[in-house]
């Protein structure tokens, strides 16, 4: 171990500031006497905090503690003789001390608290662990090795599943095993935030926004809000609520920081009685319990976690009738298949509504872009729905399907795997439909309900010179496109296909040219938005049932198409999408029979790195192990 690094005001070291220490000259004499007998391994954590590393010498707690040299040294010292710290003697720097818990690590679990960052670093939690976390914070990071980092953000408390500050607080103190003062009291007026607006049903019928104090309507309602969107005030406390502006008002409170209790009394749909022919599992039957005490809420769950099935549960507890809105035909129909397979519904009372059928009955699914039109007003006036799903809810904040969610008068329900935007406008699906129901995925992973993926990333080299040269003198997408259509691609892939012959496999393209070229090569049929919806049928079906186990896939295979058996996924290009793109299509093989694998291919030199870096960064931070292999050319 080397010195520690100069400082950068005055270029001394902390070898050289420790001796200058010895001499009494920097340090006030009192602090000595504040940690007489009380430096505990608590201000030692403080000062690992302040450093930003576990590993101290005596020199860096004398300064984070304005202690001298030598009482920070005897300060260590004591907590060595009781075995809270061990120390090392190491090069010039003669001592180091670190946490002695350091040296199990690996063998019990372990918390670690930055509250001034509201971050929690684990290692090697219990499920128990995570699963109260979960409740309250943001799985950000893991390493792959028993690693975790969450993040507690202001929306992560907004929307933890606790009615009282006190059951929140017991939750952060199980799950951290320790009281944290400054992150519960930064919790606490996260908590009072999602408490002060909420809207409510007048007796009279129509919609009161109302404040906990006369204070917070004016700074914040009141300077955020306008004439459209609310009427004349009631009292200090209370507006009346324009018709129709209920999303937009917990839209714009959202992004002020406060977030809407939605307690509207909502509109009751027609009658529907049905029973699921299935089982739930537990956390789906928790996702069930939350939306039914919250009227609203997003599914948030792995692909192959049973987002369907849940939703069919809620409908079931509800027994209203429901219409569920869908981003493809394929997908309509496969909801109605599952439907009429799952429960006591006959065929008679499920309908599908758009461009191949028009047909409304008791559940009814449409597509987006249907709902959306003006000619279609009838799909949502003939019927008094009572509930409404969102399938694929990150299509909702668009422009295209917005028109969708003025529908805030009915119990709302959003299923995605990976609710995020390229624009960042995720909070606004949460304020739109309602908050995250989610679970944390590892939890899934480790009890078994959902097979982990083995992500690689593989790295193929040019096929000829001409190839790399004619990247090399282009630009802008042409230059994308080069190196996305790089033909040495056929090959990996066909070295692949030989390698894993069982079971069936998926491969993704971008661009139609290269999806023909590897259909043509290895004789192998292509499934693009090109593709009349007929034969998409067949080869969809074929493929389940495995007299085509080999297919490729343009981007309408990145959701809307329910593919329950694929084993394998091969990502030969569209690796400049959207992270939210990196998750559907390595959740094609997410499922809980296990064995899955992915690959993803990318140009080796070109921007193809960086683009399968970062949309598999976001599978990484879920606990997905994520491998690099760099293919040599022959």
């Amino acid at each position: 171990m080397t010195d520690d690094p100069p400082d950068e005001a005055t270029g001394t070291s902390d070898t050289q500031r420790s001796a200058r220490d010895d001499e009494g000259t920097t340090h006030d004499e009192s602090a000595d006497e504040r940690f007489d007998g009380a430096f505990s391994l608590a201000d030692f954590h403080d000062a690992c905090q302040h450093v930003g590393r576990p590993v101290l010498t005596a020199g860096t707690v004398s300064r984070s503690h304005d202690l001298t040299h030598q009482r920070a040294h005897d300060v260590l010292e004591a907590l060595a003789e009781d075995g809270s710290v061990s120390k090392l003697s190491v090069g010039t720097d003669p001592t180091v001390w670190y946490p002695t818990e350091l040296e199990d690590l690996t063998d019990r679990e372990r918390a670690i608290v930055f509250p001034k960052r509201r971050e929690i670093v684990l290692d090697q939690p219990a499920q128990f662990t995570r699963a109260q976390l979960a409740q309250f914070a943001h799985l950000a990071d893991t390493n792959g090795d028993g690693g975790y980092r969450y993040v507690v953000r202001p929306e992560d408390i907004w929307q933890a599943p606790h009615d009282s500050i006190e059951s929140l607080r017991r939750t952060v103190r199980q799950a951290l095993g320790a009281t944290h003062d400054e992150l519960e009291a930064w919790i606490e007026s996260q908590f009072d935030r999602a408490t002060q607006f909420r809207l409510r049903t007048h007796p009279d019928g129509y919609t009161v926004l109302e404040a906990r104090s006369p204070e917070v309507m004016g700074n914040v309602a009141r300077q955020t809000l306008d004439e459209t969107h609310v009427h004349a005030p009631i009292s200090e406390t209370e507006d009346w609520v324009r018709e129709g502006s209920e999303a937009t008002i917990k839209r714009l409170l959202y992004e002020a920081g406060y977030p809407v209790q939605d307690e509207r009394t909502l509109a009751g749909g027609d009658p529907l009685e049905l029973s699921l022919d299935a089982t739930l599992r537990e956390y789906q039957q928790t996702w069930v319990d939350r939306f039914e005490a919250e009227g609203s809420g997003v599914l948030v769950g792995p692909p192959g976690s049973g987002k369907t099935i849940a939703s069919l549960g809620v409908m079931e507890r509800l027994g209203e009738e429901t219409l569920v809105l869908v981003p493809s035909r394929e997908l309509a129909r496969q909801w109605a298949e599952t439907i009429e397979r799952t429960t006591s519904l006959t065929p008679d009372q499920i309908g599908q509504y758009h461009g191949g059928q028009k047909a409304i009955r008791p559940v009814t699914i449409a597509t987006y872009q249907i709902a959306g039109m003006d000619r279609h007003r009838r799909l949502f006036d003939d019927r008094e729905w009572g509930l409404i799903i969102f399938d694929e809810v990150h299509h909702v904040p668009s422009d295209v399907y917005r028109r969708s969610t003025h529908l805030q008068s009915r119990h709302r329900l959003g299923l995605s795997a990976s609710p995020i935007r390229e624009d960042d406008r995720q909070a606004e699906i949460f304020s739109l439909v309602g908050p995250p129901i989610g679970t944390d995925w590892n939890a899934l992973f480790d009890a078994g309900f959902v097979a982990e993926p083995e992500l690689e990333i593989r790295y193929v080299p040019w096929s000829d010179d001409e190839e790399a040269n004619a990247y090399g003198s282009a630009d802008g997408r042409e230059r994308y496109r080069i190196a996305a259509e790089n033909p040495a691609k056929i090959d990996e892939i066909r070295y692949l296909l030989s390698a894993h012959p069982e079971g069936n496999a998926l491969i993704f393209v971008e661009y139609i040219d290269q999806g023909d070229a590897i259909s043509d090569a290895l004789s192998v049929p292509f499934l693009s938005g090109q593709t009349p919806h007929h034969r998409r049928e067949q080869l969809l079906s074929s493929f389940r049932d495995g007299e085509a186990p080999t297919l490729v896939i343009s981007r309408v295979g990145d959701e809307g198409i329910d593919l329950p058996t694929a084993d394998l996924a091969i990502v030969a290009s569209g690796l400049g999408g959207s992270r939210r793109q990196g998750t559907q299509r390595a959740g094609r093989t997410m499922r809980p029979a296990g064995g899955s694998l992915v690959y993803v291919l990318a140009t080796r030199g070109t921007r193809e790195e960086e683009f399968a870096r970062r949309q598999l960064q976001h599978l990484g931070r879920k606990g997905i192990s994520v491998r690099e292999e760099t293919v040599e050319r022959d």
